[in-house]
């Protein structure tokens, strides 16, 4: 019952999840330096309900334990530069996505192509989502009263 519970913790949430690790302990050389990593594309969204595969937990666990900067994935960043930025921790303003505005369709294989396409249209299918997900607790909500 207990892991049941925490599988379904953000059941037919719009919302994302952010995960923050605080150490008391930090090794010497990660001091005042902050660790962001932007798992977004890691996530597998199936039926209204997002999960991470075990495949995707262990490059997120990997890139924690390198505790390294990666292109479009992770960065690290002082903490005086954290709070140069107003004390933001907003992963996407130091977590950057890879762009890629040259591909065309003859420069790619079909799933090359697909793949862009499909990462370029994220954010409008997570407000779809998130509407629709609305939208059924209305429902919800309204028959549960009559």
């Amino acid at each position: 019952m207990r892991s049941r519970a925490r599988a379904n913790l953000f059941y037919n949430s719009p919302m994302e999840a952010c995960v923050v690790i605080c150490r008391t302990r930090k090794p010497a050389d990660r001091r005042g330096k902050i660790l962001f990593i932007d798992a977004i594309h890691e996530v597998a969204r199936e039926r209204a309900q997002s999960y991470l595969k075990p495949e995707n937990q262990r490059r997120i666990a990997a890139c924690y334990r390198r505790f390294q900067g990666e292109s479009g994935f992770a960065a690290v960043v002082s903490t005086s530069e954290v709070l140069e930025h107003g004390a933001n921790l907003s992963i996407p303003h130091y977590v950057r996505p890879i762009e890629n505005r040259t591909a065309r369709f003859g420069d790619n294989d079909l799933t090359t192509t697909f793949s862009a396409f499909v990462a370029t249209g994220r954010e409008f299918w997570l407000q779809m989502d998130a509407l629709g997900d609305t939208l059924v607790a209305i429902v919800d909500e309204v028959a549960s009263d009559v």
